[in-house]
């Protein structure tokens, strides 16, 4: 068996770690403009866990409103300029290089989890994120999730090129079936995050709260 020949996993997160390698911030260093709308849901001060993060944008803007955050990326590239931004913002954010599918996700541990853009998933992948997404939020814990619907591939400003990476409104209900719903929006806006979100996009923005636990009767 010849253990160098790199793996679909190695191929994809050498796709990344290219995409990171300039010195130019690919998806600019402005916050996500859903997440700047929407991140009053969370309480104040409280515990954020930004997902895929990249090269910080939204982690840094969330210390910067005075979260407590934690952020990941799978991309040593997009970490390393993720923590030059933090110190540039003398803002301090937990990072760490971690792979969004072997990661140890932490039960019960966040008031609020930014899910922005991570649409490089396959759906049968997804699926496992979502439940882990679900699994590390507090009870009242709430989820800001935004991404493309599948008309953003006839746009072609931004995003995957295969429909099933996609979001629907459907999807989503489905997905986030036992949380409490508290904002689902599709529409198009024009994005204007760096070379790679750039121009008129189909969007959809889901805001979420896990549901309190309720004592069992005794």
């Amino acid at each position: 068996m010849n253990t160098d020949t790199p793996t679909l996993h190695d191929l994809e997160m050498g796709r990344w770690q290219q995409r990171y390698a300039s010195a130019e911030y690919v998806y600019g260093t402005e916050p996500n403009l859903f997440l700047r709308s929407f991140a009053h849901w969370i309480p104040a001060g409280g515990r954020v866990l930004a997902v895929a993060d990249g090269e910080g944008r939204n982690s840094v803007w969330l210390a910067r409103c005075g979260y407590r955050v934690d952020a990941f990326d799978g991309s040593s590239n997009a970490v390393e300029k993720a923590r030059q931004l933090a110190a540039q913002h003398q803002v301090q954010v937990r990072y760490a290089v971690e792979n969004i599918l072997t990661r140890r996700w932490e039960p019960a541990a966040y008031d609020g989890v930014a899910a922005i853009m991570i649409q490089f998933l396959k759906p049968e992948q997804r699926d496992r994120v979502f439940k882990f997404i679900r699994h590390t939020l507090k009870p009242g814990g709430v989820l800001l999730l935004t991404g493309y619907r599948p008309e953003q591939i006839a746009l072609g400003t931004g995003g995957p090129s295969q429909p099933e990476q996609m979001y629907t409104p459907e999807m989503l209900r489905q997905s986030f079936a036992d949380m409490e719903l508290l904002h689902l929006h599709s529409y198009e806006a024009h994005l204007d995050e760096g070379a790679c979100h750039r121009g008129l996009s189909a969007l959809i923005d889901l805001v979420a709260r896990r549901r309190e636990v309720v004592p069992a009767c005794i």
